[in-house]
């Protein structure tokens, strides 16, 4: 029902503001019996009416009346003077920020590069972390090793003393001066340089063991205070992660489908714009080496993998990241590599871009955060980013950093 226009006068006569209200019922809670609607307000009432009677309340309460009528009503009419105006759709909201598709996909790109280069840190983190849990595993059968050859040494030494005791306390020395046959002096001469040596033996591996014992534990303690900070490195980095996708997520989730699909199709012209240039650059010229068989095993994984998701951090069989996708291929082909794509970098052996062959590593940006495998005539198979899947693209497609051959 439309909103209905309410006037009120002061018993003095003057005109109180107009009000617009919804049908409602004003009464008096003190009396019960005070009764006035606001379709006889329309209808032209100018004073409230005792419904109960059916007479005109008397003047001198006029005032109070519409006063109060004014209090309660105003609440009540607040939503007729102005309806919500209605939520923007996502691509509205996106088209309101004033961005351009293309700015939205430069920042779009610049979040999951972020989150690629931050990925990578905590890859090595945890690869960092399993060789440190190996290591404090290591030391710790170290430890128990090292306490029992000790506890060994000791009861060896307590054997000693227990014979000595036996024979009265008397020093094997002090025995061999005693005796007045040459015979026995000369073979317990013998006997007892034997004995002292094995003394000084027993005591010398039993002070070594307990050297190699604190050792051990000194070296595990600091062992495990550097792998809870590298845990804790690692929750950092993951947090980092997840913000960072999140918040290209919340970009492309603000599009409409039909910009989602434009976007999608601008990020595809970028890649072919960027390829045909590296094309034109002459790159390819000397590229028709074949490959290695190391290298056809390492490629015939990869392509294996196209159509599963990228998921960061992953290292199969059913989702990949980058670099998870190029170690895991080449550890099918039987050569291990490093977990990340920088220590792909730093560490393997780099040839020139035009002297790579398919089954070489190409590594993408200045911070190496990303790497494809090179598959032959000017292509590479990837994972790509969170949100998409692992794909055929042209190797040109991103700023090259360098190629790294695994099996050189």
């Amino acid at each position: 029902m439309a909103p209905i226009a309410l006037r009120l006068w002061t018993a003095g006569g003057a005109a109180l503001p107009t009000l617009l209200l919804s049908p409602v019922t004003w009464h008096d809670r003190q009396r019960h019996r005070m009764l006035l609607t606001v379709n006889q307000m329309g209808c032209g009432a100018a004073w409230p009416v005792d419904v109960r009677r059916g007479k005109p309340v008397k003047r001198r309460r006029c005032v109070t009346v519409a006063i109060t009528a004014v209090c309660a009503l105003t609440v009540l009419a607040a939503p007729a003077h102005a309806a919500p105006a209605p939520a923007p759709t996502p691509g509205a909201a996106a088209r309101q920020s004033g961005k351009s598709l293309e700015e939205v996909r430069a920042e779009i790109e610049a979040l999951y590069r972020q989150a690629a280069s931050a990925t990578d840190a905590y890859n090595l983190a945890e690869e960092q972390a399993k060789k440190q849990s190996a290591e404090i595993v290591k030391l710790s059968r170290a430890i128990v090793e090292g306490q029992e050859r000790i506890d060994g040494l000791k009861r060896r030494a307590g054997a000693a003393a227990r014979a000595q005791y036996r024979n009265g306390g008397i020093p094997e020395e002090a025995k061999l001066v005693l005796t007045d046959d040459p015979q026995l002096f000369l073979e317990g001469a013998n006997r007892l340089a034997q004995g002292q040596k094995a003394t000084r033996d027993l005591l010398t591996e039993l002070q070594q063991s307990q050297e190699d014992l604190e050792t051990y534990t000194r070296d595990a303690s600091a062992e495990w205070t550097r792998l809870e900070a590298n845990r804790a490195r690692q929750a950092r980095t993951k947090k980092l992660i997840t913000e960072k996708i999140a918040a290209a997520e919340r970009l492309e989730a603000q599009l409409e489908a039909a910009e989602r699909e434009r976007l999608r199709r601008l990020e595809q012209q970028v890649q072919r714009d960027a390829q045909a240039a590296w094309l034109a650059s002459g790159a390819l010229k000397e590229t028709d080496r074949g490959a290695s068989a190391q290298g056809r095993e390492a490629i015939r994984f990869a392509l294996a993998q196209v159509g599963k998701p990228y998921v960061w951090g992953a290292e199969g069989p059913d989702a990949y990241d980058c670099s998870g996708l190029t170690q895991r291929a080449w550890g099918a082909a039987g050569r291990g590599i490093p977990r990340t794509s920088q220590e792909q970098w730093r560490l393997l052996p780099r040839v020139a871009v035009q002297d790579m062959r398919p089954g070489d590593l190409i590594v993408y940006f200045g911070d190496a955060s990303h790497v494809g495998m090179y598959v032959g005539d000017g292509t590479m198979v990837h994972a790509p980013r969170p949100g998409r899947h692992i794909t055929v693209a042209g190797a040109g497609s991103m700023p090259i950093l360098g190629v790294v051959r695994p099996d050189r």
